[in-house]
């Protein structure tokens, strides 16, 4: 079992974000900038990732890579940045394993986001969560908040209450993995990860899911609904 914090990650960032159009029609998902801040979602994410010990991030890039990589090449950028391109699509599984082997250090674990995942909490305290566990992968587990409003009913089917977007009763995959060293060669060459490594590791008892602590912010940006949530809540925070 080894302690060491990761100093390196794969921000996955080729989405289309159709459901984010028209802020996607000239740029990558993770190039929309959040209302207010004037940085664009991957910005926060390299700055977070920054903070919390990284030094090295590779960025796998596809719908218009260009526009994303203009913005790295001109930004102030924490951490040294490498960019890499599928040349033909390759799945989720097999576009992290492509971007995995541009990582400078083959033998040590590394972090992974997605792109479009807005967050803040502990790095290092997943780190440590994976490590104790002796896991070959941990996912970032997050408890979202249901967009419509619940209803409560007695066993008689009077209603008794009315609860506005109340949190989920189930765990999500919240877009953000700390993946030992081993792992990169368990990924697909090309297909999707979620339907053949991960069931396979959790059948072994090698994947782990670490909750977000309580009071963590997480929010995936997927709508414009998003981003003005989102924007909402840094003022509230600021405030």
């Amino acid at each position: 079992m080894t302690t060491q914090n990761p100093t390196q990650a794969v921000v996955l960032a080729g989405g289309q974000g159709s459901r984010l159009r028209p802020y996607t029609d000239d740029r990558p998902k993770p190039m929309v900038e959040i209302p207010g801040t004037g940085t664009p979602i991957i910005g926060h994410q390299l700055a977070w990732l920054a903070a919390e010990g990284v030094t090295d991030a590779v960025i796998s890039c596809g719908h218009l890579a260009e526009v994303l990589q203009e913005w790295l090449d001109s930004a102030d950028l924490p951490l040294n940045v490498t960019t890499v391109v599928e040349k033909e699509p390759l799945g989720r599984g097999g576009g992290l394993k492509y971007a995995a082997r541009h990582l400078p250090h083959a033998d040590r674990p590394w972090y992974a986001t997605n792109g479009d995942i807005w967050t803040r909490f502990s790095l290092r305290d997943m780190a440590a969560f994976h490590a104790e566990r002796d896991a070959t992968a941990t996912l970032a587990l997050a408890r979202p908040r249901i967009p419509w409003g619940a209803v409560e009913t007695d066993a008689f089917g009077h209603i008794t209450d009315f609860i506005e977007a109340p949190p989920s009763p189930y765990l999500i995959n919240a877009g953000v993995y700390v993946f030992s060293a081993a792992f990169t060669a368990l990924l697909p060459d090309l297909g999707d990860h979620e339907r053949t490594t991960f069931p396979r590791l959790a059948r072994e008892k090698r994947l782990a899911g670490f909750p977000l602590p309580q009071g963590a912010y997480w929010r995936a940006i997927d709508t414009a609904k998003d981003l003005t949530e989102a924007a909402k809540e840094l003022a509230a925070q600021r405030s």
